[in-house]
């Protein structure tokens, strides 16, 4: 496997029952990418997301990070390296600033409260760091997962439609926050989103899943100025598609 590849999928197949939800005979991440992946509800992309974040095992075929194979679970030094962020924010009890060191405190960094601050002022959510993170909105919760999700500097950032139910204002930081960390730190991030606009904006490449399929994985600019597919070109042009 190449050092350049953050993941390498090798005849991955997902299966919920009878039904196959995710059909990949190869796909690769490359390391340091942004990788936005689009289409419809349904389409595979959060399977892919849990596959690559360790929490689900391939029902056929391997899954390599950075070098490393895992097949029934991901060895645990690599997943402490990997985060995902949900769309439905998944809070700890607890505060708010205790909820973003908790990546921190499990990894014994004694600076977890400063970064943890500092993490949270990013967010523009330093005035919430005391409340319970049960008493937060929806739309601070996703920035606290956010938050949470950063705070220990990960390799790879995985996000499963982080702003899908945020005001355009947090969409724009969410964005402004991914992007400076990525520039920061050259951190691979998979993010799935089924705004073509959003992956306009933030990806470097751009992957078309269709039921459980990758019809389409180019550059940014060529999968919404030139795609190849017919589909591709439906889904950049707003229509629906199957």
């Amino acid at each position: 496997m190449s050092d350049q590849l953050a993941y390498r999928l090798e005849s991955v197949a997902v299966r919920h029952g009878s039904r196959v939800v995710l059909d990949m005979p190869e796909f690769d991440v490359a390391a340091g990418e942004i990788l936005c992946l689009v289409g419809p509800p349904g389409a595979g992309k959060s399977t892919l997301l849990r596959l690559l974040a360790g929490l689900d095992s391939p029902t056929r075929g391997v899954v390599w990070l950075r070098g490393e194979r895992f097949g029934e679970a991901a060895p645990v030094a690599l997943k402490r390296t990997v985060s995902l962020v949900f769309q439905r924010p998944l809070l700890l009890t607890g505060t708010v600033r205790s909820n973003v060191e908790y990546g921190l405190r499990i990894r014994g960094d004694e600076e977890r409260a400063a970064r943890a601050v500092a993490m949270l002022e990013r967010v523009h959510l330093a005035h919430l760091a005391d409340r319970p993170a049960t008493a937060v909105s929806g739309g601070e919760a996703q920035l606290v997962a956010l938050a949470r999700a950063l705070a220990f500097g990960p390799d790879v950032l995985l996000l499963d439609e982080p702003t899908n139910n945020l005001d355009p204002a947090r969409v724009a930081l969410v964005e402004e926050v991914v992007l400076a960390d990525h520039k920061a730190r050259s951190t691979t991030v998979v993010w799935a989103t089924h705004n073509h606009f959003q992956a306009r904006r933030a990806g470097e490449r751009i992957a078309l899943l269709l039921e459980g399929k990758v019809v389409e994985a180019a550059p940014a600019a060529e999968f919404f100025d030139s795609p190849r597919d017919a589909r591709t070109a439906a889904f950049v042009q707003g229509k629906m598609v199957y």
